[in-house]
């Protein structure tokens, strides 16, 4: 499961450029994360391309 610190992410988009179907930007640029498509494998690279890419180190593995 992926955790997101909404107090620091500043929805500059970098995870979504990394695992777009995982991460999406609402209307109001607000995060919004598919835990369905982050259980699957094949976006496992892209997630943890996304948690080491954030500027704000917003996002985290959590069990």
């Amino acid at each position: 499961m992926i955790e997101v610190d909404f107090d620091r992410c500043e929805a500059n988009g970098v995870c979504v450029g990394h695992a777009p179907d995982v991460f999406d930007l609402n209307d109001k640029d607000e995060l919004i994360v598919s835990s369905a498509a982050a259980e699957l494998p094949e976006n496992r690279d892209g997630i943890e391309a996304a948690i080491a890419g954030c500027p704000r180190a917003a996002l985290k593995w959590v069990n």
